[in-house]
């Protein structure tokens, strides 16, 4: 017979392991529906690389589009596939597949990031930055403010998801949710104040699907 003071302590062990939380343990967790690299190629088809960039310094790859876009959705709570979907293919038809980020046609100074915004607006989104807050109020252009956000691909890829939740209405928004052409032609018309065409239709199209909406 094993001694009082050994089953009280096998009594102890057992009850720890089997009252144990799953997650306690190391297992490695996967996020449910993060977004691919192949999602973003079934979006942007030219993404795969970026070999003979038509900008230099400007393209980038699906997979750093993937990365730095789900840290924006993560960063501006953007859960809903639908939003997500619009702004993916807001910012890879802007950006022609990801290989802008500055307008060069007609070259609009200061007009950029990945859903190519306007200078004022750039303005707005660096200031709602805390960690650029000096840097801003020494800049003296918007083409300088531009560049500030664009040297960081963190900065650059948030845009789209910040314009989404902070300058789109909650109408907006809620109509953009239920997935269908009705509120993404809302979102492109009365928020993003342009213009739908059968281009950005169809990009939005690969995303909805890619996405799974």
């Amino acid at each position: 017979m094993l001694p009082t003071t050994s089953i009280t302590l096998l009594l102890t062990l057992f009850l720890t392991i089997t009252s144990a939380s799953p997650i306690s343990f190391s297992f490695p967790l996967v996020a449910r529906g993060a977004l691919t690299e192949t999602q973003m190629l079934a979006i942007a088809p030219t993404s795969k690389n970026c070999d003979n960039p038509p900008a230099k310094g400007e393209c980038a790859t699906a997979k750093q589009a993937v990365k730095f876009t789900t840290q924006s959705f993560d960063k501006y709570a953007v859960t809903s596939k639908a939003e997500q979907a619009a702004v993916i293919s807001l910012m890879a038809f802007e950006s022609d597949d990801f290989k802008y980020n500055k307008n060069h046609f007609p070259g609009v100074p200061g007009q950029g990031t990945r859903n190519m915004q306007s200078p004022a607006y750039n303005k707005k989104y660096a200031a709602s930055i805390p960690a650029l807050k000096d840097k801003v109020a020494k800049v003296s252009s918007p083409a300088a403010l531009l560049d500030l956000l664009r040297e960081n691909e963190t900065y650059d890829f948030g845009s789209g998801a910040w314009f989404l939740t902070t300058q789109c209405s909650k109408d907006v928004r809620a109509k953009l949710q239920k997935g269908d052409e009705a509120g993404w032609q809302m979102y492109i018309s009365d928020c993003v104040g342009t213009s739908v065409t059968d281009e950005r239709k169809e990009y939005w199209e690969r995303a909805v699907k890619a996405l799974g909406v």
